[in-house]
């Protein structure tokens, strides 16, 4: 079963209070890495797959993007995005991410920020992905890193006193659920190792260009207490390309 967590009102109003939700992209800690791996959007047509409140939509249209589309599973997600939306060349479509349809090569860019951990199998959507780029189109998207997913407590380990000792990792290699708590609720992730995620994309015909872990920028450590931060990724981010397939012989040669 497909999850919706957001669509709980309790759920939906802890999420509100983030400061992401609040101030949006400048707020969330990797933007400034995956904002670097995204190609020039002008003229481009944008899918964003799991787009929350429209941030990233918005932000593809601000730079010239032709026609954008988000789409979210969660009702209360998109009516937010409309809400804070007052542009026209962006649509928003309630739809889990492995029922979205269109037809193929009707994206030349699809991005994704903090979802796909909630997907059980990456398989079909990344053939998906690959379906609907244009060829030369881009997939770039951000997840919780492997280091952060391996354990379902996704917390520090205390000492006696109640201070960080460190951020332990175990069962790396099990892939599979992860019942974990966000929010004050209990959310389920899906912890699959860096290696798979790179053996997944190129499964489906996507050729890997960068793969970036991102620490938060110095400016935010100071704002927000984020020193910690700095011990253990948090973030995996992943770029990659669909090519016609002579260019995607060369690329794995060199």
């Amino acid at each position: 079963m497909k999850q919706n967590r957001y669509d709980d009102p309790d759920f939906f109003a802890e999420y509100a209070k983030m400061p992401r939700s609040i101030n949006g992209l400048e707020a969330a800690g990797e933007w400034h890495a995956l904002r670097a791996e995204l190609p020039d959007l002008e003229g481009k047509r944008v899918l964003d797959l799991g787009c929350g409140y429209g941030w990233h939509c918005r932000y593809a249209s601000e730079q010239g993007a032709s026609s954008v589309v988000g789409i979210d599973i969660s009702a209360k997600m998109i009516a937010k995005a409309r809400e804070l939306t007052h542009t026209g060349n962006i649509r928003y479509e309630q739809t889990a991410i492995e029922d979205f349809e269109a037809a193929s090569g009707s994206f030349d860019v699809v991005l994704s920020s903090l979802t796909l951990h909630y997907v059980c199998d990456l398989a079909p959507v990344f053939a998906k992905v690959a379906m609907l780029l244009s060829t030369d189109g881009e997939f770039c998207y951000s997840v919780e890193h492997p280091v952060f997913t391996a354990r379902p407590q996704q917390d520090w380990w205390y000492d006696d006193e109640g201070n960080i000792s460190h951020w332990p990792v175990d069962d790396y290699f099990q892939e599979g659920k992860r019942a974990t708590r966000f929010l004050g609720a209990e959310v389920i992730k899906y912890h699959r190792t860096a290696a798979s995620h790179f053996q997944a994309l190129r499964a489906a015909g996507l050729q890997v260009e960068n793969l970036v872990e991102p620490a938060p920028q110095e400016a935010m450590i100071k704002k927000l207490a984020w020193q910690d931060e700095l011990r253990r990724p948090m973030m995996l981010i992943l770029r990659a390309v669909k090519s016609e397939p002579n260019k995607a012989a060369n690329r794995q040669r060199t």
